[in-house]
């Protein structure tokens, strides 16, 4: 099972075309950048208003929720105001448990957005064995509920997005094959055959997560999925024609054939958060993908007003133009990668120790930093730029250096020089390894290799990039994705024991980097984690002013991971593995949860916070914030 032709060379997956509107998605089309507009839905001009502004700054599609059939209904009145003012761009309607929302949204809309985990199914949370006949009797019913909204989408021109959410699975899914990416695909793929089975083929998939390894995983796993349902096809259509003579076989039969399930894919990493941290997240899981070869339109989650979305979904849908380039041998093999794309395990090193970059105090221990085995990802800093710092370092706190690159012993290596590599791991002694500088191969694709040759007795550095800007006027986004993307997607693989950041010339920027991409991408836990949703018309507080709040209060709780949901649609599920959540019950009202559990209900919002804290006080988790030093 395979998700792309390489993982050395860049490809991007051919796909189906979808129309949505004026606008089209997949096949040799570029990378669609969307959003998603704030408002309440009923709230006519502000809804023209901010679907305005999006299209001011770059979004080619609009989505808008639809809660209710009143909410959908309005939509008309949206879209005629757009049109009357000369704006073509498409819109979606995103729906959660209300077909009957969905089948009045399609009446005007270009696109229906439709989440199979709650769109015929409920959440209780309910714990219960299916027979494959009361399996078979639930799709059924699915198939009773979702044929309608297929057809009218299919008369009508109109396009869908089969969403699955990590956080909404249903039950039936859940009880089937647990809180795994197998059943976001399994969701998935139980919707787009019935779509099939109609004939209706406009239609794209998602498979967001919070969580940057479990969507990469998802998504992968469905590409592999679709593959192997087209060979399936196939295989089918050769039985068919094997009597025919080979210049009777169409066409039609060799590669993207009209029944192909090479549908686009919409990419996304849900509830982000906002500022540097919910950029690099979706950088990770958006950007590794993208590598890959997969994606076709893109959305960037921050808990921010929606226009902040736009300039980084359009520079990450430009960073694939780096992947265009890529190492080829001509005639040699590529070696079997050193990770298994599906599953996330860290690849497996000895441990092994070099001086810390901050010596320790005398008659104190610390003055050795340990790397690989089963230690944390280490940061790297190169003497230049801690001798800028050096001054100042025991006051950085959680940004501190852990080792000096030139006094680590690091051996740099060109990946594909095969005596380099041979030498290396006929040494007796694991050594430090990393990829020589201004290599010419992309970042992930050379880890990659030096990963697959390389003996697991060495632990790898990874860097950003192999080619540091020389541009001081470079824009500091275009630095942090292009580190999130190349780190970030190789600590997803399970690569590397310890990172550089080169691309960033400001010592204590780069080292508050690399500390974050190691965070959002799970591999190093130093400060409290944040799942916060962006805002859409379901939202039941301010959530960007609500999320300032909760951090104001929680920052200093290192390694607590708290979920900001405005309202129940992902909430319970997308905080399973979160220790607390805020979530909006009712207009003004707050849930409290503990993990995917509410245990305190429609608290008054002015006194949420407050009762946050007491819940992370009542189970042992919160420690009083330290005294700020005098000035």
């Amino acid at each position: 099972m395979q998700h792309c032709s390489s993982l050395y060379r860049y490809q991007r997956r051919a796909t189906r075309v979808v129309h949505v509107g004026n606008v089209v998605i997949g096949g040799d089309h570029p990378v669609r950048v969307q959003s998603m507009i704030t408002c309440d839905t009923m709230d006519t001009a502000a809804s023209i208003q901010q679907t305005m502004d999006l299209v001011a700054v770059g979004c080619e599609i609009v989505r808008i929720t639809a809660p209710t059939v009143k909410d959908a209904a309005n939509l008309q009145h949206i879209v005629a105001g757009l049109r009357a003012r000369g704006c073509d761009v498409p819109i979606v309607a995103d729906i959660h448990f209300k077909p009957d929302a969905a089948m009045e949204a399609a009446k005007w809309v270009e696109k229906v957005r439709i989440n199979p985990g709650n769109y015929a199914d409920s959440k209780k949370f309910a714990v219960k064995e299916y027979t494959d006949d009361q399996y078979a009797a639930e799709l059924e019913r699915i198939r009773e509920r979702f044929s309608p909204l297929v057809k009218f989408c299919q008369e009508h021109g109109r396009a869908l997005r089969i969403g699955t959410n990590h956080g909404s699975l249903s039950d039936r899914i859940m009880n089937r094959y647990g809180d795994t990416p197998l059943g976001m695909v399994e969701s998935a793929l139980e919707f787009a055959r019935i779509a099939r089975e109609h004939g209706y083929h406009n239609f794209v998939f998602s498979m967001k997560s919070s969580n940057p390894k479990v969507m990469i995983e998802a998504y992968r796993l469905l590409v592999a999925r679709l593959d192997e349902e087209d060979g399936r096809v196939l295989s089918a259509q050769h039985s068919v024609l094997s009597g025919a003579a080979p210049s009777q076989l169409s066409t039609e039969h060799c590669g993207l054939s009209t029944s192909s399930w090479a549908y686009p894919i919409h990419l996304g990493v849900t509830e982000a958060g906002d500022g540097e941290d919910g950029r690099i997240k979706s950088a990770i899981g958006i950007g590794s993908l993208l590598n890959d070869g997969i994606g076709d339109t893109i959305r960037v989650s921050l808990t921010e007003d929606s226009v902040h979305e736009i300039p980084v979904a359009k520079a990450l849908a430009n960073v694939r133009q780096a992947f265009s380039l890529s190492w080829t041998a001509s005639g040699e093999p590529e070696p079997p990668v050193s990770f298994d794309p599906f599953s996330y395990r860290r690849r497996v090193t000895s441990r092994i120790e070099v001086p810390h970059a901050v010596p320790a105090e005398a008659g104190q221990a610390g003055s050795l930093s340990h790397i690989g085995g089963e230690e944390v990802p280490r940061v790297a800093i190169p003497q230049a730029k801690f001798n800028q710092i050096a001054h100042k370092v025991k006051s950085l706190g959680d940004f501190q250096p852990d080792f000096i690159c030139e006094k680590s012993g690091v051996v740099e290596v060109d990946p594909r020089d095969e005596r380099a590599i041979t030498e290396l791991n006929a040494a007796d002694e694991p050594h430090l390894v990393t990829v020589r500088d201004c290599v010419q191969m992309p970042v992930i694709a050379a880890f990659r290799l030096l990963a697959a040759r390389l003996s697991a007795t060495h632990p790898i550095l990874l860097k950003d990039t192999l080619s540091p800007s020389t541009d001081a006027a470079r824009p500091f986004l275009d630095t942090l994705l292009e580190s999130s993307v190349n780190l970030g997607s190789l600590l997803c693989d399970g690569i590397g024991d310890a990172i550089l950041v080169q691309g960033e010339e400001a010592p204590g920027q780069s080292l508050r980097l690399s500390f974050n991409i190691l965070q959002a991408a799970g591999a190093r836990i130093f400060k409290t984690d944040y799942v916060a949703c962006p805002s859409c018309g379901r939202t039941l507080f301010d959530l960007q002013s609500t999320t300032a709040k909760i951090k104001a209060s929680t920052l200093h709780l290192k390694g607590v991971k708290i979920a900001i949901m405005g309202c129940i649609v992902n909430g319970p599920g997308e905080m399973a593995d979160a220790d607390f959540g805020y979530v909006g019950g009712a207009p003004g009202k707050v849930n409290l949860y503990v993990g995917k559990q509410a245990v305190k209900f429609n608290i008054p919002e002015g006194e949420a916070v407050e009762r946050l804290k007491d819940l992370i006080r009542e189970h042992g988790k919160w420690v009083e914030p330290p005294i700020a030093a005098a000035v």
